[in-house]
């Protein structure tokens, strides 16, 4: 029985490659059979489009299932909003074990596809299985059966995604060395996941406006996870990895991230993300929620979230061109301190005056899109400084890491906020205590503006600006010419 398991493992990977060497090649695209060589410092936009959107795919997925995925257990399924969360915590805490693992492994893996675009191909079917599951539950199932099978399934979910998420950013970390090229290559990337997000609240608006939630829930399903499966597939087709980066992975996985763990400023990132991301995990549990018992609006919610992101996708180009002129750090700072300035003032949203919540979601748009940008850039940086450390190239270690971080803070926030709504005396479909909506007014608008204030200090005295990074670039360059 295992030796035939194993055999249909090794013969569906073969019919994969064998389609992929079979699919036609553009004339400057090498055998995507092999590792191709590396490519130059500036990538073509239609190779980077072509890499990002798997994101945009996955990203509607991420995004649907964080905005309302709490909301829908509590009035469609009947599941609290304090068990939902914990369920949400406590898969963060299984990222604990499962990003690390699929870093390192990543970071270890040799194959014809390299290190990277082998995760990248097998993760589809997983992810689109699992987000399948936490949306359409066996109507037959309720109580303890169905929470059992909800908790699975977000497990199951977000392992998924860790598969494809990890060795997928790994890889644009090193699409470029270049200092600056790295912005762009982020910012591309960040404006065609950010067209997956906003797709996404298209689907949320369609299942809040249904009569039928199950069955537009059924069809965003299909329609999403053909999206994933082809955009996935395209890419790993298309996109080049290095092959001097092959088989520089670190030695184990306890050496992998003692090394991380060392470096100082992949240590203030990791303080930095995880509190900015408790900040934002707490208020996007509860869009949903304030806009439908504290404003009265809640089909107007998608449209909040779509001026955060037009404005975010808006200005993509000028933060490629400020990073230049300005700075990372700079740029980096700037989007905090408009978050944090946006976010506080949301607490002041009443009915005298609802236009403001439509005009701070453009300004925290444009400050979360240039932290999409430039955050990522700066991170590829620090890892160069850990290669420059130890030798080693270990991006799939450093951004498993940074995104447990990231998916911790945004899970214990879900897990506190849902626990917190249970204690103030939520009760789903029904009009609100006062208490009550003023805990809303308060997670959703103090909370995530505290948060990136904190966050806007800790960064002041980050060090790896562009000159530090030129000086490790040189060390590096002449360290691998000598080789």
């Amino acid at each position: 029985m295992d030796s035939s398991s194993g055999r249909d493992r090794v013969s569906i990977g073969r019919v994969l490659l064998l389609v992929l060497e079979s699919l036609p090649r553009p004339p400057s695209q090498p055998s995507a059979n092999r590792v191709n060589q590396a490519p130059p410092d500036r990538v073509s936009f239609s190779t980077l489009v072509i890499y990002s959107l798997p994101a945009a795919a996955v990203g509607f997925t991420f995004m649907l299932t964080g905005t309302y995925l709490v909301k829908y257990a509590a009035e469609a399924l009947l599941i609290g909003p304090g068990i939902m969360g914990t369920l949400w915590g406590l898969s963060r805490i299984w990222d604990a074990i499962s990003d690390p693992i699929v870093g390192h492994l990543s970071d270890r893996t040799n194959s014809k596809l390299g290190r990277r675009r082998v995760w990248i191909l097998y993760s589809p079917i997983p992810i689109c299985l699992g987000f399948a599951m936490m949306w359409l539950p066996p109507p037959s199932l309720e109580g303890t059966s169905l929470v059992i099978w909800m908790g699975v399934s977000v497990f199951f979910y977000f392992t998924a995604t860790t598969i494809f998420s990890v060795p997928h950013e790994a890889l644009a970390a090193e699409i470029s060395l270049d200092h600056h090229e790295r912005t762009r290559v982020f910012g591309i990337r960040t404006g065609v996941q950010q067209i997956g997000s906003f797709l996404a609240l298209g689907a949320l608006f369609l299942v809040a406006a249904s009569e039928s939630k199950r069955e537009t829930l059924t069809w965003i399903v299909i329609a999403s996870s053909l999206l994933t499966v082809v955009t996935t597939f395209w890419a790993v087709h298309r996109v080049a990895e290095r092959s001097d980066h092959q088989g520089r992975g670190g030695a184990s996985l306890m050496k992998s991230f003692r090394d991380v763990s060392k470096n100082p400023h992949a240590a203030r990132l990791f303080t930095l993300f995880f509190i900015e991301n408790f900040g934002t995990g707490s208020l996007m549990v509860l869009i949903p929620f304030v806009f439908h018992y504290v404003f009265d609006l809640e089909k107007q919610f998608p449209l909040f979230m779509g001026l955060y992101f037009v404005s975010a996708l808006l200005f993509i180009p000028l933060w490629i061109r400020l990073s230049r002129e300005i700075g990372k750090k700079r740029l980096w700072l700037f989007s905090m301190a408009t978050m944090a300035v946006g976010y506080c003032a949301l607490f002041f949203v009443h009915e005298s005056n609802m236009g403001l919540i439509y005009v701070v979601a453009f300004v925290v748009g444009v400050g979360g899109g240039c932290a999409n940008v430039v955050g990522p850039s700066v991170q590829a940086d620090v890892i160069d400084f850990d290669e420059y450390l130890t030798g080693n190239r270990k991006e799939g270690a450093y951004f498993a890491v940074w995104n447990f971080v990231k998916k911790s803070g945004f899970g214990v926030a879900a897990m506190l906020t849902g626990l917190v709504l249970s204690g103030v005396g939520f009760v789903p479909n029904q009009a609100q205590s006062e208490e009550t909506l003023l805990a809303m007014r308060v997670l959703f608008s103090f909370v995530p503006g505290v948060c990136f204030v904190i966050g806007t200090i800790l960064f002041i005295s980050f060090e790896l600006d562009e000159a530090r990074h030129a000086e490790v670039r040189r060390a590096l360059d002449e360290r691998n010419l000598s080789r």
